[in-house]
């Protein structure tokens, strides 16, 4: 059975799994949408959602550097100090420190992107697509939209270590929360390149 997108949208809106979990499940299922939600509450996945709006407060500040030439520093919450100090936790912020580092996104999630900037790009994006009817505009205007924030949020944005190249942030982290019961938030991150800004033969004071 061919599993469709609008299927995979509503499995997740059922359960909050991860986009691929859920088409994984429809697959396992063979589309059958009860056995695929069962599917996913015996994983644990069905209640990473749930799990999100609790506060998160511990965690750790993983760090990552490159040659001695780019560094990463990021801090990532989990509820408790006993879930941060395992292993399972710990592995999750090295591979998003790394995917930092190698990515570059500019943000954590879209809700942290300055309501200008937005703006910003979609007159751009307009001033690509005129004379175009206006609902074809805004098909338009959505998609690029989405793939702005496919580039440039970090949560957003394949993980580089996903072979399939289909794995989200968003997707790995909610995995993460189905496997240790607890609410997994990323904070915020700095990103360091050498001589980034500096333009050569520019005298540094």
């Amino acid at each position: 059975m061919t599993i469709t997108a609008d299927m995979v949208k509503d499995l997740r809106e059922k359960t909050g799994a991860g986009l691929m979990d859920c088409k994984r499940a429809l697959s396992d299922s063979s589309g059958d949408m009860e056995k695929a939600i069962d599917l996913l509450r015996q994983k644990g996945l069905a209640t990473a959602a749930k799990k999100s709006s609790r506060v998160a407060s511990e965690g750790l500040i993983g760090s990552y550097i490159h040659m001695d030439k780019l560094g990463v520093l990021v801090e990532v919450n989990c509820e408790t100090d006993f879930v941060a100090r395992t292993d399972d936790f710990r592995g999750l912020v090295k591979d998003i420190a790394m995917h930092i580092a190698a990515a570059n996104p500019a943000y954590v999630s879209r809700e942290d992107i300055p309501p200008e900037v937005i703006e910003r790009e979609k007159e751009i994006y307009k001033a690509q697509v005129v004379n175009k009817p206006p609902q074809v505009v805004e098909k338009i205007l959505e998609g690029k939209l989405e793939k702005f924030y496919s580039d440039t949020c970090l949560v957003d944005q394949v993980f580089i270590k996903d072979p399939e190249g289909k794995q989200k942030i968003r997707d790995l982290i909610t995995g993460k929360i189905a496997k240790v019961g607890e609410n997994i938030v990323v904070r915020r991150f700095t990103r360091f390149q050498l001589g980034e800004g500096v333009e050569k033969g520019q005298v540094c004071e």
